[in-house]
């Protein structure tokens, strides 16, 4: 029984590593975006755009994760998302200001 329990808390850790890799290659696209609308002079936060991946995340959802919980985990993904993007693109404006002082 503990050698089964082992083999399913394997392959949960697999699967816990595969969901970060994919997080973090998600983090890093929801970035450039955010770079491309903060040079677009667009908000960071597209609340129709948000929406429209909650609902599509709710309705590929085959379960056994209810909807609530698909809805929490996506929140938390996304305001994860706006959150990086502005420390991120602030640390990058600071840089940038303070290279422009350093030149004047």
């Amino acid at each position: 029984m503990v050698a089964a329990i082992e083999r399913w808390r394997d392959e949960i850790d697999a699967i816990d590593a595969e969901l970060l890799g994919l997080l973090n290659r998600r983090a890093g696209l929801a970035l450039e975006v955010g770079r491309r609308k903060r040079g677009a002079g667009l908000p960071l936060r597209d609340a129709r755009r948000e929406r429209q991946i909650l609902a599509r995340a709710l309705q590929a959802n085959p379960g056994p994760l209810g909807a609530a919980a698909v809805e929490r985990l996506f929140r938390a993904i996304l305001a994860e998302s706006r959150r990086m993007a502005r420390r991120t693109l602030s640390r990058g404006d600071a840089a940038r200001a303070a290279r422009r002082r350093a030149c004047a």
